[in-house]
């Protein structure tokens, strides 16, 4: 399968070939075996090696009459036809935390071939946003019975329209029934709820056959009982995976407010997500005050927009305005793009958003508006680890949903998709934004329209994070270093106003000592802050690489 090796339990006759095929399964692949039977016995005889898949087998009778259709918009599901396809379902593989398969494997010709691959493609951007693989059991081994299975249905958690997954799946069952396939199997984890309501939904109901996997790194949080990291948010996850990947001990101190001790030999490091004690107090109180964050990054050259503060007189702030048309309002200190207002344009406005400001801290901050994207670079040991996008909230019209609706629905989307840390709220700011399009809440777009519901990019406020790391220029990670050495601080989040990542222009916004290292997949941000933290548990080929003269952390 590119990732692992399908393997069809009900085609051997002796436990222990099965077991020795199991114990074949190549670095850094996850080998599955189906159809187990009687798979007590089997765990019985290598219980040491394999385990019992915590996961439920579901079934579709391909003869019976289908589930009623959802119309799909915004999107169209075909084969995958090309190498950038197949970058395109690696990229959404790694997103969801899934093994990625070698571009050669698309490539190789198979006769018969009983895989099938299905994409689903913006009609916009063209994009691929989401992918589903089926097997033909008949082609792939002279199956009697005539079945077929689903695996590695995935859609991107940056996709907007509704119903990829539904329609993925659709595509793929009317594609086997017209192969001749009488069923169509799937495997899903005992408590994704999610999943198990759409395929419910679309008639599949529960088969009792059996899964088993060979014991690895991969499939570890299968196995090895209870998760440290479970009550912890996506931020303190991503960095407690990655430590007990490495034997590195972690204790839970408060899961609710991200706080985890990890400890390695004779060292141990406290962390709140990705602050750790190895960030100075100083440091964090230079990020905490926006104003004081923008003095000391501009004496090191960074190039900062203007700004002035709500104490200015009054015709101080007026001149502001009429000297630059668009302003920005914001809390002095806060996090989350909570109270911040973008695009202010008159003086009523910008009363109201100072208000909402100070909901946040007493001290508030007027800010010249810089056009352009919003560019997060995330600094760990002064070197430029992962490089993204942020785009603002926007949500796209079917013709029949409410704008209201439209939000609630996108914000439900990108809570799934982040671990609950990216909703849309609908706020005064979330208004006044739709107000000034010329629409309300309660008005309908039109099918294929989208309406961008925020200004901030903030992936608490229902943004989304787009990879650019192999492209941004040389300059804006001179910019983000330059950032961090000015603060004296190892691990920050770097916000960039730029005209493209790929262009040397920019004006610094903010940094965050306290960086999300989650959703900027597939950059290894856990890992370097794991280096940092613990440098005699980084591996020998990648301290080569860090030992490299360069910005950079590839």
């Amino acid at each position: 399968m590119g990732w692992g090796r399908l393997i069809f339990g009900q085609t051997f006759t002796d436990m222990p070939d099965l077991i020795a095929t199991l114990r074949e399964e190549g670095p850094d692949r996850r080998d599955i075996a189906v159809y187990v039977q009687d798979p007590h016995v089997l765990l019985a005889q290598a219980p040491q090696e394999v385990f019992l898949d915590p996961s439920h087998t579901y079934r579709l009778d391909l003869a019976a009459p289908p589930a009623a259709e959802r119309t799909i918009s915004g999107f169209t599901i075909r084969a995958l036809a090309s190498d950038m396809d197949a970058q395109a379902v690696n990229r959404i593989y790694a997103a969801r935390g899934m093994v990625t398969a070698p571009l050669e494997f698309f490539r190789a010709a198979r006769d018969p071939d009983p895989l099938t691959y299905l994409v689903a493609e913006d009609e916009a951007s063209g994009r691929i946003i989401g992918t589903v693989t089926g097997v033909d059991h008949a082609r792939a081994f002279g199956d009697a019975e005539r079945g077929a299975s689903l695996w590695c249905l995935a859609v991107d958690p940056q996709a907007r329209q509704p119903g990829i997954g539904e329609a993925l799946v659709r595509r793929l069952a009317d594609h086997m029934a017209e192969e001749g396939a009488a069923f169509l199997d799937l495997t899903v984890m005992h408590d994704n709820a999610q999943a198990i309501a759409l395929y419910e939904k679309l008639g599949f109901a529960r088969a009792p056959y059996f899964t088993v996997k060979r014991k690895n790194p991969i499939n570890e949080r299968l196995f090895a009982g209870p998760d440290p990291s479970e009550g912890f948010n996506p931020y303190a996850q991503i960095i407690i995976n990655e430590a007990r990947r490495r034997g590195i001990l972690v204790e839970a101190t408060d899961p609710a407010t991200g706080f985890f001790r990890l400890t390695f030999g004779a060292r141990s490091v406290r962390c709140r997500e990705s602050l750790s004690d190895l960030t100075s107090a100083v440091a964090m109180s230079i990020c905490d005050d926006k104003s004081v964050t923008r003095r000391v990054v501009a004496e090191a050259g960074v190039r900062v927009p203007e700004q002035l503060s709500t104490s200015a007189p009054m015709e101080e702030i007026v001149a502001f305005l009429k000297r630059h048309g668009r302003l920005v309002v914001k809390p002095a200190r806060g996090e989350q793009g909570r109270g911040v207002s973008v695009g202010i344009t008159s003086l009523d406005a910008m009363e109201a958003a100072i208000s909402e400001a100070r909901t946040i801290s007493e001290e508030v901050l007027i800010e010249q508006c810089v056009e352009g994207e919003d560019l997060r670079l995330v600094v760990i040991n002064y070197r430029v680890v992962a490089a993204a996008i942020r785009r603002p909230a926007l949500v796209v019209g079917d013709g029949r949903s409410t704008i209201r609706a439209l939000i609630e629905t996108q914000s439900r989307r990108r809570a799934a998709a982040t671990g609950g840390e990216s909703r849309i709220p609908l706020d005064a700011e979330t208004e006044r934004i739709v107000r000034d399009t010329g629409h309300s809440f309660d008005a309908v777009l039109d099918a294929g329209q989208e309406l961008k519901v925020r200004r901030t990019a903030n992936l608490h406020t229902g943004g989304t994070i787009h990879d650019v790391t192999d492209m941004v220029h040389p300059q804006l990670v001179e910019a983000a270093i330059k950032v961090a050495r000015a603060i004296d601080i190892p691990v920050v989040g770097v916000d960039l106003m730029v005209v493209s990542p790929s262009e040397p222009d920019y004006a610094f916004i903010e940094a965050n000592e306290r960086p999300g290292l989650a959703n900027h997949e597939p950059q290894p941000t856990a890992e370097r802050f794991i280096d940092l933290l613990f440098p005699l548990a980084i591996p020998a080929g990648v301290r080569q690489v860090l030992e490299a003269p360069t910005g950079r952390a590839d």
